[in-house]
């Protein structure tokens, strides 16, 4: 059937994979809307989005605006979780058309008295739309287009603003066409601005050589509380597989009192919605829950999904498991890594969706029990459709609930991963160190359609990763690496005791800490305070004072003659609060340059004195040129400026 259309709309953005995939936003984030709309010919055209929350049963609507060349744009504010849809609407607006028509006839001094008459019909058009009081004002126009006598009055009011108002408040949308429907998934505020602690609980004990529990993690929840960290994730808290089970430093002999890898889940003791007996019951674990929350912190289970060879599943699901023909499975691998205390899930199984369903139900047992969010180990190596199946699950009935891609690998799977439906994803931030590779790292991340749906974390450092750069370093290089990490990206992360005590022994020509954590017991002076430790705390206040922190994607980077400074102009959605960031890459020796400060970005003119505060040493200072001198040391390698006007 032929369906008459003369309105085009073409290049709706944002948008992913034509709509394939939604875009994210966090509560009351802003969506901003593009499309070029288009007709033939000359007439006047309106265009609208129309938006819903899943739970709304009617569209809300905002109005677009033509910019230039056939492009127009709104925006519109998403105030509730969970999914909203989309779509731009235009057409032919026949009633400012005719008003648009006769007002260059009005100003050309012809006479429009036919064409007042024909204006009568979209008036009327009006008159079941408009209130009382605009039903007044267009039935006195009818009548006045229709005199001859009132032919100044009506000709005034043709061309007005008031009933330019008037038809642009009641569009009549004739032969309107659409665009296909976008998706939105709106998370809470929390996956946009996050700052995470790690520590491996079983290391939490006072006394050296004892296994920690969860009471002593209670111990230490204060101080993770003080230093401003709203996030603790444990590595995997379950039972650790005796079988293949790994000694000190990734040995394959594990002696007695060798407490194995935390990933090697499974044991007699019980699977994934079981708790390693020594570090305490179920109770412990939900009232550890409690008392971070007490102290604005979310607990973070890892979410690993792998097994030990004496995990549960391996004699109550083999079918769960590829098995070679002499009987075994092969061990994980991930070259030259090898784990051989952990069996991979055999993905392809023919009863693959009663083991979809067992996962689920591991995240619905301890969301149960408390927890919102998950970082989830390897996710690249599971199949990118069971996670758009499990997430979505989980979202249905959890919205809160964040996930956080453990996926160290190719760019475009992490990018899949996300488009997937994960919250949050790891990133290359823990390589990146000179400024080229910061600046177009950050580009990327923030001037492509990535913006629109992976949400950085930034860590300086992993249990697993121990980069060349911290290795040997000074304080100044920890200070720098967390500054950048906390100013850069609004979600971030560190493994600690390790990073702020400055651990970086490591196994030579390899980017892995010696005496690795993930293999033994560790022991830490939990008291330990410096300046590093100082640092961090006053980073994270700021972090959480200043919405300009509290989010990614506003960045701009500033001109400054100097490779070893890097400086970037950050703001939040209503530009109520902006930061300048100056941060030193050289750990060793003092830095100068001339920082060019982006008065157009920031909206100033040349000439208008601005003054910079200094969040960190609560110095001002006053600037009057575009151009500015700065010099940063070791002692202290980074300005966070708040921007005064």
């Amino acid at each position: 059937m032929l369906n008459q259309k003369r309105v085009v709309i073409d290049h709706v953005s944002p948008h992913l994979n034509h709509g394939d995939f939604f875009i994210k936003r966090i509560v009351n984030e802003i969506v901003h809307v593009d499309a070029h709309i288009l007709v033939d010919g000359h007439d006047v055209i309106a265009g609208e989005v129309l938006y819903k929350h899943e739970a709304a049963r009617t569209w809300k609507s905002a109005r677009m605006q033509e910019l230039n060349n056939d492009e127009w744009q709104t925006s519109f504010i998403v105030d509730k979780q969970g999914f909203y849809s989309y779509k731009v609407q235009a057409w032919v607006d026949y009633g400012l058309n005719w008003q648009h028509g006769i007002e260059r006839k009005i100003d050309d001094n012809q006479r429009v008295t036919s064409e007042l008459l024909e204006g009568v019909d979209y008036l009327k058009a009006l008159l079941d739309k408009a209130t009382k009081t605009e039903k007044e004002i267009l039935q006195k126009a009818i009548t006045d287009f229709q005199s001859e006598d009132a032919y100044e009055v009506a000709v005034a009011f043709a061309k007005g603003e008031q009933l330019h108002a008037i038809f642009v408040k009641y569009p009549e949308r004739i032969l309107a066409n659409e665009s296909k429907e976008y998706r939105i998934y709106v998370d809470r505020k929390k996956a946009q601005f996050s700052t995470w602690y790690e520590f491996f609980p079983r290391s939490s004990s006072e006394k050296e050589g004892v296994h920690g529990t969860f009471k002593d993690c209670e111990r230490l929840l204060p101080r993770v509380a003080q230093m401003g960290f709203d996030t603790l994730y444990f590595p995997p808290v379950h039972p650790i597989g005796e079988v293949n089970r790994k000694g000190k430093n990734n040995t394959t002999e594990a002696f007695e009192g060798d407490v194995g890898s935390a990933w090697g889940i499974g044991s007699k003791a019980g699977g994934h919605k079981d708790l390693h007996p020594e570090l305490g019951s179920i109770e412990d674990f939900k009232n550890l829950v409690k008392k971070a929350k007490d102290l604005g912190i979310e607990v973070a289970m890892d979410y690993a999904l792998q097994a030990a060879p004496d995990h549960p599943w391996v004699t109550s699901h083999p079918e769960w498991f590829k098995w070679r023909p002499d009987g075994t499975v092969q061990y994980a691998e991930n070259p030259p890594k090898k784990y051989q205390d952990i069996l991979p899930i055999y993905w392809e199984s023919d009863n693959y969706e009663n083991l979809w369903k067992e996962c689920l139900d591991i995240l619905l047992y301890w969301i149960d029990c408390g927890i919102h969010v998950f970082r989830v180990d390897n996710p690249h190596t599971k199949p990118y459709y069971f996670w758009n199946w499990v997430i979505g699950e989980v979202k249905k009935k959890h919205p809160d609930v964040i996930f956080l891609a453990e996926a160290f690998t190719k760019p475009k799977v992490m990018q899949q991963l996300a488009k997937q439906g994960y919250t949050q994803s790891y990133t290359y931030f823990t390589w990146r160190d000179n400024k080229h590779e910061l600046i177009e790292y950050m580009t990327e991340l923030t001037q492509s359609d990535q913006r629109e749906y992976m949400r950085p974390n930034f860590w300086p450092n992993t249990p697993d990763i121990n980069p060349f750069h911290l290795q040997g370093a000074n304080e100044a290089k920890y200070m720098q690496r967390y500054a950048l990490a906390a100013t850069l990206s609004s979600n971030i992360g560190i493994y600690g005791p390790v990073f702020e005590q400055m651990i970086s022994d490591a196994i030579p020509g390899k980017e892995e800490y010696l005496n690795s954590e993930k293999f033994q017991l560790c022991h830490y002076d939990w008291e330990k305070e410096s300046k590093l430790t100082t640092i961090i705390t006053r980073i994270n206040t700021i972090r959480h004072d200043h919405e300009a922190l509290q989010q990614t994607n506003n960045i701009k980077f500033c001109y400054i003659e100097n490779e070893q400074l890097i400086a970037f102009y950050k703001w939040n959605q209503d530009r109520s609060d902006e930061i300048l960031v100056i941060i030193s890459l050289d750990p060793y020796y003092s830095q100068q340059g001339s920082l060019q400060v982006p008065l157009a970005a920031i909206g100033i003119s040349h000439g208008h004195r601005i003054e910079v505060h200094d969040l960190i040493t609560k110095s001002s200072y006053h600037w009057y040129d575009e151009w500015n001198y700065v010099e940063l040391h070791p002692a202290l390698p980074f300005h966070i400026f708040k921007i005064n006007k």
